[in-house]
């Protein structure tokens, strides 16, 4: 299983970006995705994850509203919307699946089988 993140960058505060995770050697039908992130000096979180087992789907506060995941099985790709981006966005991403991640809306590195590379995100003001 291998999952290569990309489409990260520099953006001006307001703007968007959406961040691609092209996944091999799995069917994402069975898998809960999720994308999460680290800011410098702070631990990795869960920004938001989805279920396949009960199609349940998480957001953390700081993005509910501004943020968007959903998954194209059919091209074992999973993404992450993001627009409204503000300085406190900035940070390294990482998408993650798991068969049981998402599920009951949770969202935490517990539920992750296998991680992508980090695509780094910054915001300027």
């Amino acid at each position: 299983v291998q999952l290569q993140a990309s489409g990260g960058g520099l953006v001006q505060a307001g703007g968007s970006l959406r961040l691609s995770c092209a996944a091999s050697g799995v069917n994402l039908d069975y898998y809960g995705i999720g994308w999460f992130r680290q800011a410098p000096g702070k631990e990795r979180e869960g920004v938001s994850c989805s279920s396949s087992v009960d199609s349940s789907t998480y957001y953390s506060d700081s993005v509910k509203g501004r943020f968007t995941i959903s998954r194209d099985s059919a091209k074992s790709t999973l993404y992450l919307q993001m627009n409204s981006l503000n300085v406190e966005d900035t940070a390294v991403y990482y998408c993650a699946i798991g068969p049981w991640l998402g599920y009951g809306s949770s969202c935490h590195g517990g539920g992750v089988n296998n991680w992508g590379e980090g695509t780094q995100v910054t915001v300027s003001s």
